[in-house]
């Protein structure tokens, strides 16, 4: 009897313990998930700091300062300033007019190695690089341009340069992509090794600007004719003879490239007018 009595009670009490055990733990739980606790409960089910996740989103960025001092951006800046210096001296001293624009042109396969090299990859930095690549060559052709003669010639490569970049840069944008270096979907195959073939790419830029540099020191006077220049750079044999040769197929491959990204980028314009009018 005593035993069986005892048993009654236990069942009795079994109850009201679960009872208070629910209790318990339903106040856990809503004092984790309250605002006052810094847990709380995820969407999958698993307790997250909550202090920790709102100190990572209030995490300031990094300052905007940082952006401009990248190693790569302040290499920028020297080429800025070195194309300066040479371009206010070319007319009187070819020589160093060269050799300052030539290592500003070097110093341009320096900053992407090191925009590489120390993750320090930028928007600012690309069109700080485009920039200055575009305006040195533009200015060294309006130079060419009064130099020589017929001057039109210069002046139209300037023209096809610019227009070029500007309509691929802006096909780029279109179309959704990173870098206007992006072109896999092109159906050129001249257009897919220049800017897939690092090597060759380098080789052709490097020609075309060494031949400019070379037909600005080949010219003894304004008003010379171009066509007699080359003849006669030929017929002399010289070191400038030699690099205007072997720069020169380097040269007709870019201008060639120019004119085939030109068309490319006209078309990936053309396509989004027709989308956004369908």
């Amino acid at each position: 009897m005593g035993i069986t009595h005892r048993r009654e009670g236990q069942e009795k009490k079994a109850p009201e313990k679960a009872e208070r055990t629910r209790r318990r733990r339903s106040g856990v739980a809503e004092g984790f998930a309250g605002r006052s606790s810094p847990l709380a409960l995820s969407s999958t089910g698993q307790w997250k700091n909550t202090e920790v996740s709102m100190a990572k989103e209030s995490r300031p960025s990094p300052p905007m300062l940082s952006v401009y001092l990248y190693i790569p951006n302040v290499i920028g800046y020297l080429r800025v300033l070195m194309n300066c210096v040479a371009f206010g001296v070319c007319f009187s001293n070819k020589r160093l007019f060269s050799v300052l624009y030539f290592l500003s042109f070097v110093f341009d396969g320096i900053d992407g190695w090191c925009a590489r090299r120390f993750n320090q990859v930028s928007t600012f930095g690309a069109v700080l690089d485009m920039v200055t690549d575009r305006i040195s060559t533009a200015c060294l052709l309006v130079i060419l341009s009064n130099v020589y003669r017929p001057g039109m010639i210069f002046l139209l490569l300037l023209a096809l340069d610019i227009a070029s970049h500007w309509f691929q840069m802006y096909s780029t944008f279109l179309s959704g992509k990173v870098s206007h270096k992006d072109v896999k979907d092109s159906t050129s195959w001249l257009f897919k090794l220049y800017y897939g073939y690092r090597p060759f790419m380098a080789y052709c830029c490097v020609a075309c600007e060494v031949l400019y540099i070379a037909l600005f020191l080949l010219a003894e006077k304004n008003s010379e004719n171009l066509t007699d220049v080359l003849v006669s750079s030929v017929k002399r044999c010289s070191a400038l003879s030699f690099l205007l040769v072997v720069s020169l197929f380097g040269w007709t491959i870019k201008q060639a490239v120019n004119v085939i990204q030109m068309k490319t980028a006209a078309d990936v314009c053309v396509l989004y007018d027709i989308a956004k009018k369908a």
